[in-house]
């Protein structure tokens, strides 16, 4: 199973004597994709953003940054908003980040968790479903073929028309990202994409069926269910102890999940409804290495997973913070996971002789 990290680069929405900008956090995110590859980590993504509180508005150009300072990780959006941009745009720049990288370039598409970007990019919200199957379909068409011939409602038509750079890989990967939409997740079955569910909340164990539908949909649709992966994206932290590790995430956490919660409805969060989320059924991954790679390994039997990402540099965590505990990952977690996960070898025999 492969480990990583995701994160939407979050900064200060307002200034003050503690805030942070966008220059600082860029710098601060580049140094952490460059630590994440030196322990041994295997993917780091990062969210595409229109707001205030998050300096991600435009990932792949931070993660050709990143590129450039790592050799193995792999790179990839999580997510990148398809139904409001131009898929066209999205296959060149990822491309590009593939040629730099020498084939460690991901797309993770979604239809966004926050609608910013539908009205700065002149879409409309009634076309949310439409527009990502649509730009979806086009995406799919970049990816397979160097000559597009396309038509569609949304965007003008392409006729017999070349994109380049084509990708350093064969194949440039692209996943879909849902957050609990059983037709997102036969869609991404039937199409045959690779699937990233987002569990921020409640017991993971109740999205396992999602992952059932995925396979069933890619069953009936004629695609190999045992040869799709899955990954699961969720929130956590890792420290020396979890009464640090706790400590230390929970009043970031829980300021970011309360200042979205104001804008959709949600009741406040609590230090207690915190603590009821880090238990071995809840949602938060948080603890000292042993606790995290347990529970790592104890959804890895729910879901079956290819791929665990782990967001923890979640609004104004400082920075050295969020460094010791990408350090703990790699060094500490991710050897127990990878140890515990690991193919049995099969036991050696000596035939008697005569």
């Amino acid at each position: 199973m492969e480990l990583g990290l995701y994160t939407f680069a979050d900064v200060s929405p307002e200034p003050g004597a503690d805030s942070i900008g966008a220059h600082q956090r860029l710098r601060n995110l580049i140094e952490e994709i460059e630590l994440a590859d030196q322990v041994g980590l295997d993917v780091f993504g990062l969210g595409e953003h229109h707001r205030p509180d998050y300096a991600a508005s435009a990932p792949v150009v931070a993660l050709a940054a990143a590129a450039e300072r790592t050799k193995r990780i792999r790179l990839t959006s999580a997510v990148t908003v398809l139904s409001s941009d131009d898929p066209v745009r999205v296959f060149q720049q990822f491309a590009t980040l593939d040629q730099l990288s020498g084939g460690r370039a991901e797309i993770m598409a979604g239809r966004g968790s926050f609608i910013e970007s539908f009205p700065l990019f002149g879409y409309n919200l009634e076309d949310y479903d439409e527009l990502f199957a649509e730009k979806l379909d086009l995406l799919l068409a970049l990816r397979d073929s160097e000559r597009v011939t396309w038509s569609g409602t949304h965007r003008a038509p392409i006729n017999d028309r070349g994109v380049y750079p084509r990708p350093y890989q064969d194949k440039l990967p692209i996943w879909i990202a849902i957050g609990g939409t059983p037709q997102s997740a036969a869609r991404a079955g039937v199409l045959g994409l690779p699937l990233a569910l987002a569990i921020i909340g409640g017991e993971p164990a109740r999205f396992a069926p999602l992952f059932d539908l995925y396979r069933e949909a890619a069953r009936r649709g004629g695609q190999n269910p045992a040869k799709l992966a899955t990954s699961i994206n969720v929130h956590g932290f890792v420290g020396e102890t979890t009464e640090q590790a706790a400590d230390d995430f929970y009043l970031p956490q829980a300021e970011v999940m309360n200042r979205i919660g104001r804008e959709r409805g949600w009741g406040p969060t609590s230090r207690a409804h915190f603590d009821q989320s880090r238990s071995p059924q809840g949602a938060l991954f948080v603890g000292n290495p042993e606790v995290v790679a347990e529970k790592i390994v104890a959804q890895h039997k729910i879901f079956n997973n290819d791929r665990f990402l782990l967001q923890m540099a979640i609004g104004l965590m400082p920075h050295d913070k969020i460094m010791k505990a990408i350090e703990l990952y790699g060094t500490k977690v991710a050897p127990l996971v990878r140890k515990e996960l690991a193919p049995a070898k099969p036991v050696e025999t000596t035939v008697p002789t005569a």
